[in-house]
C-alpha cells in the first residue's frame, strides 16, 4: 500500500484532496514497532505524530512506576501522538505501546506543524482531524470511568 493510499483510509486525513494527500505523504516515514515498543511516553517530549497502518498500539496512564493502566487502544488507521503538532510543551499524555508488531507512518511534529501553518486549508483540515481523535478519545474515556457498556444503550 502506498503512503497516499494509507492516508486515504485514514478517516482524519479523508478531506484531504489527491494534492494535499501527496504533499502530506511526501513528508511521511515508514516505521515498525515490535511488541512492547514505545511510540510516545507519558510526561516526555513528543516529536511525533504516527498513523498506523497495521497493528495495535495500547494507550496507558501511568499512575506511578510500577502502575500503569490501559486506557484504550488504537488500530488500523488511527493515530497517536497528536499533540506533538499542537503549542508547546509537547508533553506525551499517555504511554503508547505496540501491543503486537505494529507499522506506521510517522510525522515529525514541527514539520507537520510548519505545512500547516503554511497551509492554511491544509492546517484547518489536519486540526479538525485532531480534534476528532481527542473528542472520540474522551468520549471513550468517560464512557469507561463510567462503567458504561454498549448493553447498557440497548
Amino acid at each position: 500500500m502506498t503512503k497516499v493510499d494509507l492516508l486515504k483510509r485514514c478517516a482524519y486525513f479523508r478531506e484531504l484532496n489527491d494534492e494535499q494527500l501527496k504533499q502530506l505523504s511526501s513528508m511521511a516515514h515508514e516505521e515498525v514497532y515490535e511488541v512492547g515498543g514505545d511510540l510516545t511516553k507519558q510526561g516526555r517530549f513528543e516529536d511525533k505524530i504516527y498513523v498506523i497502518e497495521e497493528g495495535l498500539v495500547g494507550l496507558y496512564l501511568e499512575m506511578g512506576p510500577m502502575s500503569h493502566h490501559i486506557i484504550q487502544s488504537a488500530s488500523n488507521y488511527e493515530i497517536v501522538g497528536w499533540g506533538s503538532i499542537l503549542e508547546p510543551p509537547h508533553r506525551s499524555t499517555v504511554t503508547a505501546k505496540a501491543i503486537e508488531t505494529t507499522k506506521v507512518l510517522s510525522f515529525y511534529g514541527e514539520e507537520l506543524k510548519r505545512l500547516c501553518e503554511t497551509d492554511p486549508q491544509i492546517g484547518c483540515r489536519v486540526h479538525r482531524a485532531i480534534i476528532a481523535v481527542v473528542t472520540t478519545r474522551l468520549k471513550n474515556a468517560y464512557t469507561q470511568l463510567m462503567g458504561v457498556t454498549i448493553q447498557d444503550y440497548s
